[in-house]
């Protein structure tokens, strides 16, 4: 006898404006817990002390979470001189100090070496495995760990403010796998006066943006769900049972295929829908159909159907998705 599967089975993307204190994983647990969602996932970790754009998967769109990981990130960030951390912010022990500042000439000379293409080193806090453990679990343990420099792309590194001597503020457009608290850090090295990060919040994720974030709070707040301040609750069954109906919370969801804008979209009809979610290629006919090759996903009716390749006048599915539950 088949087990029966907890929660709703909830398909859609909620943007959530993470709050400073809670981990990426606990957010995605207080949101599957609000929705009474089935599965749930979140595209790119924040750090606890960091704000903003995190873009969490319920149900099918955890099948598209690669998409957004991979898609373009923007933050805006303070850095304090003078100070270099074990965990390049502020929850770690100084390790380097100097007295000097730099000023803002000095700063602005400092970030071409910091745009385009780089190699960054991860900081030793960090959520990369090293020999099947976490960085940060290592360093907790006073393990060295000698992480490997990796190429990143940073677009835009600009300076947007100066609050007093001790801290700039910037904003930064860059792609997968950069850390700001690596920026951070490098560039108070490059400067010979150290650095660390004091605030971070990341404002876009792919195509996820501010304008479609949704507060923590907000949602409690409609859900009328009477959460507690423990942002580690433990998603249990008793959890699970003490939800309420989601359906005033769905508004805030957005369709599964949003995190695929960057692929190529198919319409198809009924017909050819039936035969993707069987796992069968079609043939792509007419007049508009297209010439290209590569990835895309298919639509049938306002629905995503699959994923898949086009080749050769066909699309081939590679994941298909049941919006249906």
């Amino acid at each position: 006898m088949a087990r029966r599967k907890k929660g709703n089975p909830i398909n859609g993307w909620l943007i959530l404006d993470k709050p400073i204190g809670m981990t990426s994983t606990q957010a995605v647990g207080k949101i599957r817990w609000l929705y009474n969602a089935r599965k749930a996932g979140h595209a790119g970790t924040l750090d606890p002390l960091a704000t903003g754009i995190l873009p969490i998967a319920l149900g099918e769109a955890t099948k598209t979470v690669s998409y957004t990981v991979d898609g373009a990130k923007a933050y805006q960030f303070t850095v304090r001189w003078g100070i270099e951390t074990t965990t390049d912010d502020t929850e770690g022990e100084a390790v380097q100090t100097c007295d000097t500042r730099p000023d803002h000439s000095a700063i602005e000379a400092v970030l071409a070496q910091f745009t385009g293409q780089i190699m960054q080193r991860p900081p030793d806090f960090s959520a990369i495995k090293v020999d099947g453990e976490r960085a940060y679990d290592l360093a907790r343990e006073g393990i060295e760990v000698e992480l490997a420099a990796r190429p990143i792309t940073i677009d835009r590194l600009a300076i947007t403010g100066h609050p007093d001597a001790d801290h700039t503020i910037f904003e930064a457009d860059c792609g997968k796998g950069t850390y700001v608290r690596s920026l951070a850090r490098d560039m108070g090295r490059a400067l010979g006066c150290f650095g660390h990060v004091t605030a971070l919040r990341r404002t876009l994720v792919a195509g996820f943006t501010e304008e479609d974030a949704v507060t923590l709070d907000e949602l409690i707040q409609i859900g009328e769900l009477p959460l507690d301040d423990d942002t580690s609750i433990r998603i249990t069954d008793a959890a699970y049972e003490g939800t309420s109906d989601p359906a005033e919370l769905m508004e805030f969801l957005l369709p599964v295929q949003s995190a695929l804008d960057d692929l190529f979209e198919l319409q198809l009809g009924s017909s050819d829908a039936a035969r993707l979610q069987r796992g069968q290629s079609v043939l792509i006919r007419g007049r508009d159909a297209p010439i290209m090759t590569g990835a895309a996903f298919a639509i049938c009716k306002g629905d995503l159907i699959a994923l898949g390749e086009l080749q050769k006048g066909q699309f081939k599915p590679t994941r298909v998705f049941n919006l249906t539950g």
